[in-house]
Parts: structure tokens; sequence; C-alpha cells
């Protein structure tokens, strides 16, 4: 076997792509976030949340390699080199920063073939979405909000997949930006100037209330309100920069897009 042997996950999606490459028994330790593959969660213990981690027990696992994401873990990495450890952070914000960060995890641990197979077919897939989509009379213009306080719109990669399943993202210029903090949407009634016809909510690790959405000011005329289309996606499958999101993410936004394009229910 090559490449490391040990490898410590500090987030999801790197534990759900080893698993599905078959090298989970590389995986020495897990995010206590993680929850696909179900089956981690049992055979993985964890250590680690998402901006911090227990670094003695990290350290004890004895990793060759930690392997986490986003700017947001520089803390956290910083304390595991200075433990001595080798740390890999990816940035990953695109659809094609994903699969390019997917095939580098696969050709650490020599699985290349099975990565390019899997993301050769993932990538017609979505080509078949976009083809369908592509056949509706009109396209939903939709809000997709990550955070409610403060309101937080779409991550680059979740306003893609929201074009690749057949929605049009309201704040696309915001999505361009790869920090959370200049994804702030000023107000409620910036929302509701855009009209969106359906609003997804994903809050990160909490439910979506969309009671609550209804509720603002100014949200009474927005579409999305008047005909009860707010939905929610759950954070594991749309937000984990990974497998989840290409496959669960944007087979659950282009379903939600079709009953809006349809009229069903």
């Amino acid at each position: 076997m090559t490449g490391p042997q040990r490898i410590v996950c500090l987030t999801e999606e790197t534990t759900e792509w080893l698993y599905l490459l078959g090298e989970e028994a590389r995986i020495v330790g897990i995010s206590g976030y993680t929850v696909r593959p179900r089956r981690a969660r049992q055979e993985k213990p964890r250590v680690s949340a998402f901006l911090d981690g227990k670094i003695d027990r990290i350290v004890a696992l004895e990793p060759d390699l930690v392997i986490g994401f986003s700017d947001m873990q520089a803390a956290l990495a910083d304390k595991l080199i200075r433990a001595g450890l080798n740390v890999l952070v990816t940035n990953q914000r695109s659809i094609a920063e994903i699969r390019a960060t997917m095939r580098l995890v696969a050709a650490l641990v020599g699985a290349h073939e099975r990565a390019e197979a899997w993301l050769v077919a993932n990538e017609a897939h979505h080509r078949e979405i976009a083809a369908e989509a592509a056949a509706w009379p009109r396209r939903p213009r939709v809000y997709f909000e990550e955070w409610d306080e403060p309101m937080i719109s779409a991550i680059r990669w979740v306003s893609e997949l929201m074009a690749v399943a057949g929605g049009d993202d309201v704040f696309p210029e915001l999505a361009h930006q790869p920090m959370g903090r200049d994804r702030i949407v000023p107000d409620a009634a910036t929302v509701a100037a855009r009209a969106p016809e359906l609003i997804v909510g994903s809050w990160c690790g909490k439910k979506f209330r969309p009671e609550r959405v209804a509720a603002r000011p100014a949200f009474a005329s927005v579409p999305a309100v008047r005909d009860g289309r707010l939905h929610e996606i759950k954070s594991c499958d749309i937000l984990q920069p990974g497998p989840a999101a290409l496959t669960d993410g944007v087979e659950q936004l282009h379903q939600l897009f079709a009953e809006w394009a349809t009229g069903r229910r």
C-alpha cells in the first residue's frame, strides 16, 4: 500500500471520499461532524470539531497525514504542524476545485483510476441533469441561505450546482466571494428585491426554520413565501465540498426545481 497509511480527516468530505475509493482502512481519526458514510462514526474515533480538535488525541494516533479544509481551519492546522504532524489543508470553492481536490486526495493514496471513473461518471450525470432542465419553459430564481443571522447566501460551488440543477442564484455576484463574511446579505429587503421564487435553506449545523424566514420584514411579498416554496437541504448533503454535494446535493436541488417548473408538489 503506497502513500500515507494513517490519515486523520478533519472534515467529512475527505472521509466520505476515502470510503468511496475503498481506502477507509487508512483513516485513523475523523471529524465529530461526520455523518457520511454513517458507518464511519462507528468505526473511527472522532477527534475534531471544525475550528478546533483534540491535539493530544490526534498526535497519539500517530498519523502520517492530516487533511483539512478551508482557511477557517488555519489555527487548527497551525497547532498540528507545531505538534510535528504533516498537514494538508485545501481551500476548494468551485465545482472544478472540488473535483481537482478529490483527484489530489485519490492520487495520494494510489487510487487515481478508481477516482477518475467516479468523477467521469459524475460529470456525465451533471450533463444529463442540465440537459433535462434545459427543456423546462422557465428556470426558478433561487435564494440559497447558508446561515440566518447574519443572512449568508450560497458559496460558489452551491451556486454552480444550482445552475446545473436548473435554477438561477439571485445573488450570483456574492457566490464568487470566498469568505462567508463577504457573502452576507445586508437585510431582508435586499433579498425581497431579488424576488426569489424558491428559497432553499441549509443552515450549517442547525435545522432550517422556514416559518422564521417567512416572517421576516418585507418577505410577505416574496414569491417563494407567497407560494410556500421554502425548503431545506441538510448541510451534510450540500455544504461539504466533496462527493455529497456532487451527488445528493445537486439531485435534491434538481428535484425541487423540477417540482417548481412543472407545478408538482
